[in-house]
C-alpha cells in the first residue's frame, strides 16, 4: 500500500514510517523538518505541495501538528494555520482523489477542562461520550480539525477515523510540582494506569484504523493503555489511589518500594479505550501490570520502539525551567 504520513520527523511520525516500511508499504513521508524518515520537505498548508505528494496515495495518516508544548512559543494563528488549515488542505486533496482512508491523529487534550472534576468529586471516567471543553488553542484547533474530518466524510464520503491519543512522549513532564515530587520513570510508569500509551501501541491503533476505515466511515477513538480500573473505583481513586492500585496490581508495591518510587496519591481522570478495542480490533500490549512484570525481571517501562525513537524535544532551544514554557 502507498501511504502518506505527515509529521514524519516527530515521535509518532517516525514510529509510523519505521513500522510501515518494515511491513513493506511504500511511504511518502512529509514534514517541514528534514530527517532520515522524511521524503518530502514542505508544509501541509501549501495546496500545491500537498497535491504533489498525493499521486497514487491509497491512505493518509495525518500526525503532523503543533502540540501543547508550542502553546507558549507560537501564536494562535500558527495553530490555526497548521492544525486547521493544514488538515483541511489534506482532507480536500484526499477527497478529490477518492483516497481510501484518512486517519487523523488527535489528542485527549481536546477534552480539556472536562478532565478534572471539582475538588471532592470522583475521578472522571473519560469515554468518547464526554463532551470536549478545550482549555487552550491546541485543544480548540484539534477539536476543529476533528469536525473537519467528520464534515469531509459526510459531504464527500471520505472514510475518516479520529484517534485521540494519550501521552506517549518520553520528555519530562511540564508540571513543575510533578517533576519535583516524582522521578521521571516513576511518574510515567504510573501514568499507564490512566493516561499514557506506548508509542508502539499507538502505531498499532493507526494500522488497525487503516484496515477498518472503509467499513466504519467515521469514528472517534480514545487511544490509551487499557486501565485496570472500573467506574465504581472513581471515588476511591480521587481519595486514595495507591489503595485502589494495590487491589488490582498488588505486585506494584514491592517494586515501587525497591526503587524508592511512590504511587500518585490521587488520580483525577481515567481514559477508557474500550471503543477502540471493540470497533478497531486494537489490542494494546503495554499496560501497567505488564510493565510491573517487566520491571521485576530487569526490564523497562519503555518498549523497544520507544527506546529506538527516544526523546526529540519540541523546540530548538533550551529553557531555563522545564522542558518548555507553560502558557
Amino acid at each position: 500500500m502507498k501511504i502518506l504520513v505527515t509529521g514524519s520527523a516527530g515521535h509518532l511520525g517516525e514510529a509510523l514510517v519505521r513500522t510501515l516500511r518494515q511491513r513493506g508499504d511504500q511511504v511518502v513521508a512529509v514534514d517541514i523538518l528534514s530527517s532520515p524518515f522524511t521524503t518530502h520537505l514542505g508544509s501541509i498548508t501549501d495546496p500545491t505541495f500537498v497535491a504533489s505528494c498525493m499521486d497514487g496515495i491509497e491512505a493518509v495518516i495525518h500526525s503532523a501538528t503543533l502540540h501543547k508544548p508550542h502553546v507558549a512559543t507560537h501564536s494562535r494563528q500558527d495553530f490555526v494555520d497548521t492544525n486547521i488549515t493544514g488538515t483541511l488542505t489534506l482532507l480536500e486533496e484526499a477527497a478529490r482523489r477518492d483516497t481510501g482512508a484518512f486517519i487523523f491523529t488527535s489528542t485527549t487534550s481536546v477534552f480539556g477542562n472536562a478532565l478534572v472534576p471539582p475538588p471532592g468529586e470522583p475521578a472522571a471516567w473519560i469515554t468518547e461520550d464526554v463532551m470536549p471543553v478545550p482549555k487552550n488553542i491546541y485543544g480548540v484547533t484539534k477539536a476543529a480539525a476533528e469536525d473537519l474530518c467528520q464534515l469531509m466524510h459526510r459531504k464527500a464520503g471520505l472514510p475518516c477515523l479520529v484517534l485521540r491519543t494519550s501521552r506517549f512522549f518520553p520528555e519530562e513532564d511540564d508540571n513543575k510540582e510533578k517533576r519535583e515530587a516524582f522521578a521521571d520513570d516513576n511518574a510515567k510508569t504510573s501514568e499507564f494506569l490512566f493516561r499514557r500509551v506506548d508509542i508502539g501501541d499507538a502505531v498499532g491503533a493507526h494500522l488497525n484504523a487503516l484496515e477498518r476505515a472503509s467499513q466504519i466511515g467515521f469514528g472517534k477513538y480514545i487511544i490509551s493503555a487499557t486501565t485496570p480500573f472500573q467506574p465504581h473505583d472513581l471515588a476511591d481513586l480521587r481519595r486514595d489511589a495507591p489503595a485502589v492500585v494495590a487491589r488490582y496490581v498488588p505486585a506494584f508495591k514491592a517494586e515501587y518500594e525497591k526503587r524508592g518510587w511512590r504511587m500518585f496519591p490521587s488520580i483525577d481522570r481515567v481514559y477508557v479505550n474500550e471503543k477502540a478495542r471493540r470497533e478497531l480490533g486494537w489490542r494494546p500490549k503495554v499496560g501497567f501490570e505488564a510493565i510491573i512484570h517487566a520491571l521485576t525481571t530487569g526490564g523497562s517501562w519503555r518498549s523497544p520502539l520507544a527506546k529506538v525513537i527516544g526523546a526529540k524535544g519540541y523546540h530548538d532551544q533550551i529553557f531555563d525551567e522545564g522542558p518548555y514554557p507553560v502558557d
